[in-house]
């Protein structure tokens, strides 16, 4: 068997790539090139392809199925990015990876903290030699309720972590983690009514678009908080820039944005960029943006590289993997 990596990034998942490969037998090969109608065509000869984040559409996943490609596998937990209904059609598996959860909630654990504390605007005051008190005054997150909107591994994870720290922890979802024993379950209306800090740990669905909106804004805390490392179009950018400046929310801690494809993970120094709410959002001294990392770390690129090749290694032997998308 043998799969082709778009998206590949040399510097962190080569050394994974090789290991994997060795273990498994799987040959690879690779293009730091995203998948387009342009590059589909560089999968020729191979079984797999390997994506990150980039939309997948039919017109690729066509042309993927022509060349004799089975198997669509993305490096991300999240696959909502791939057309699984073309996927069906074609009859081509696909597959997600699965990594750590503690990545992605340590991560979220430390933005709110950082809001609480002050820190983005603490920062900017040191960079023009500011170094009196005013407006630095933080909260201690002992002190606060952290509202969990989604309790999955990552969510729980968040719980466990600040409720052991003092926080007073609310969750939400759909169906209960019975891990979750940290949290309070609540309903959302009542979350958002009681908690100091909102981080969101839910999936991009029809059902959870702009989950937080000018309505649900106003349903919150005065001055609470929100952190977002899940997916940019949970939130309403602008009902929530309208809710930094009236001063109905005390900050914003975004990892993901609205329209952030084309932006994150390039390199655009000296390039005008046409996100104007991305612009507005950077000039609050309330706000941090980061660009999609909250997943980046050694151990987790280790688990989403390894989920690729497991998940073929076991479609080989025909056996079902934990790592398939049911379509």
């Amino acid at each position: 068997m043998k799969l082709f990596v778009y998206s590949y990034r040399q510097q962190d998942e080569e050394r994974d790539f090789d290991a994997f490969s060795r273990e498994t037998g799987i040959a690879y090969a690779t293009t730091h090139l995203p998948p387009t109608a342009d590059t589909a065509a560089l999968a020729e000869g191979c079984d797999a392809v390997s994506v990150f984040l980039t939309p997948v559409g039919r017109e690729v996943l066509e042309r993927w199925a022509g060349l004799g490609v089975a198997y669509v596998c993305a490096r991300t937990i999240g696959y909502d990015y791939i057309d699984l209904d073309a996927c069906r059609s074609l009859g081509l598996r696909v597959c997600h990876a699965l990594y750590p959860p503690e990545a992605v909630s340590n991560y979220s654990l430390m933005l709110a903290m950082m809001l609480l504390r002050q820190v983005p605007y603490t920062m900017q005051s040191m960079g023009v030699q500011d170094y009196t008190l005013r407006g630095k005054l933080g909260r201690d997150l002992s002190s606060c309720t952290l509202g969990v909107v989604g309790t999955g591994r990552i969510g729980c994870t968040l719980a466990r972590n600040a409720h052991a720290m003092g926080a007073d922890v609310l969750g939400f979802d759909q169906y209960q983690n019975p891990e979750a024993a940290c949290l309070r379950y609540a309903g959302l209306e009542q979350l958002f009514r009681e908690s100091d800090v909102i981080s969101l740990h839910c999936p991009s669905t029809a059902e959870n678009y702009h989950l937080v909106n000018q309505k649900t804004i106003g349903r919150m805390k005065e001055g609470a908080l929100i952190v977002n490392t899940a997916r940019g179009d949970l939130i309403d950018t602008d009902a929530l820039i309208d809710g930094l400046e009236s001063g109905r929310l005390g900050g914003a801690a975004l990892d993901v944005l609205e329209e952030e494809h084309g932006l994150f993970y390039q390199n655009l120094s000296g390039v005008p960029i046409a996100n104007r709410r991305m612009a507005v959002l950077r000039s609050f001294p309330n706000v941090i943006l980061t660009p999609h990392i909250a997943f980046y770390s050694a151990e987790s690129i280790h688990a989403m590289v390894g989920s690729v090749f497991s998940f073929l290694a076991e479609a080989a032997l025909g056996d079902f993997s934990g790592y398939e998308v049911p379509l």
